[in-house]
């Protein structure tokens, strides 16, 4: 009599590593995500010899050079700014306005824009890179 033995071969994959790269993985992006820069809208800002952090409640305000107009990252046209602008603010509580504008556009530009935020009575400022040894 012939004994023969099964011989099987089961593939199997060892997972116990996997949970230790998917926490890793997972807190990797985490981190990353916290630093990326929330404004995506490339710009040359004006320089300015000081500079100012706000920790208020803010929204931004961008305008490219092309006259594009951007609040908080979402393109609109000029005529919706103050609609838009005047449903957000009360919701907020010391709303401040960040203008973000291309070096390159008029002074014209940012006085429509501070036109608007003058009519609705609140705090605008203008975003600016500080210069290095003025």
């Amino acid at each position: 009599m012939i004994i023969r033995r099964k011989r099987q071969f089961k593939a199997e994959v060892s997972t116990s590593s996997l949970n230790d790269i998917m926490f890793f993985l997972l807190l990797f992006f985490l981190i990353v995500s916290s630093l990326a820069n929330p404004n995506v809208i490339k710009l040359i800002l004006p320089n300015s010899k000081s500079a100012q952090n706000l920790n208020k409640q803010q929204i931004t305000i961008s305008v490219t050079k092309e006259k594009k107009y951007f609040i908080d990252s979402r393109e609109i046209g000029f005529n919706e700014i103050e609609p838009l602008l005047r449903t957000r603010i009360p919701s907020l509580q010391e709303p401040t306005v960040i203008l973000r504008m291309e070096q390159s556009l008029t002074v014209q530009d940012l006085a429509d824009l501070l036109e608007i935020g003058n009519r609705l009575k609140v705090k605008m400022v203008m975003a600016t890179n500080k210069t290095q040894g003025l």
